[in-house]
């Protein structure tokens, strides 16, 4: 078996390389390096999209960190990358992981690790965890694995909600009142990944109006790629132009 880290880490197709099985092992590995990081009070920020067993992709990794003695905090729904990232910062856990594929085609999911900053894990770091991977390959020493439920009972695993955090320091960043109070209509094509619905949460309050397309749970992404270019934008397009959208 070959699982290797890229620049923004593992993905592999669904059922034929990235299965339960050889995500717990990734997962272990993982768990190995934060506590190598952090042997004191390690904590890990997980995440996940909406491709297809994003979820309980995410679940099964939990479960591998909380049977690690590893602080566990699960988001309860789908959630854009970034908004993982600013938890890590802001908990100031010792690691992040992100289940997703990021714009890849729907039969292809993956793991993104991220570091106590936030940021993507540096090459180092991916590579000590393929090498973390091939010592437990080689020792035969299979992943720690804890009940679910029972890790929740002993507080190893808690679930949260990250995006009004995460909204709340972007409005540190973007005058969000301003947009609200604009009296936009705007259109916001989530392309059924994880950023669907953001827009219109984020401007609630305010009396700018949003439409979202493309925003229904939808592992297929309707046949594309979740990528905004060009081939993939027509229906946007058409719908900004048929409504008189701004």
């Amino acid at each position: 078996m070959t699982i290797k880290f890229g620049t923004d880490g593992w993905r592999a197709v669904i059922s034929e390389t990235f299965t339960f099985a050889n995500l717990r092992l990734v997962a272990q590995a993982i768990a190995d390096f934060i506590l190598e990081e952090d042997g004191r009070n390690p904590s890990v920020i997980i995440g996940f999209d909406t491709r297809f067993l994003s979820d309980r992709y995410a679940s099964e990794v939990a479960r591998v960190m909380a049977a690690n003695h590893i602080d566990t905090w699960l988001a309860r729904a789908d959630t854009p990358t970034p908004a993982i990232s600013y938890t890590v910062h802001n908990k100031k856990a010792t690691a992040g992981v992100m289940i997703t594929a990021s714009h890849n085609a729907p039969r292809y999911n993956g793991v993104k690790l991220k570091a106590s900053f936030g940021g993507a894990a540096s090459p180092a770091q991916h590579q000590r965890v393929e090498q973390l991977l091939e010592r437990n390959l080689a020792l035969a020493h299979g992943p720690n694995l804890m009940d679910f439920q029972e890790a929740a009972r002993q507080d190893r695993i808690h679930k949260f909600d990250p995006s009004w955090a995460y909204y709340e320091h972007l409005s540190t960043l973007v005058d969000l009142d301003c947009i609200s109070a604009g009296e936009l209509r705007l259109v916001a094509d989530g392309m059924y990944g994880s950023g669907r619905g953001v827009f219109g949460e984020m401007l609630a309050r305010g009396r700018s109006h949003v439409r979202n397309i493309r925003h229904e749970m939808n592992p297929g992404f309707g046949g594309i790629h979740p990528e905004p270019i060009a081939r993939h934008l027509g229906l946007l397009i058409s719908t900004i132009q048929a409504g008189h959208w701004d």
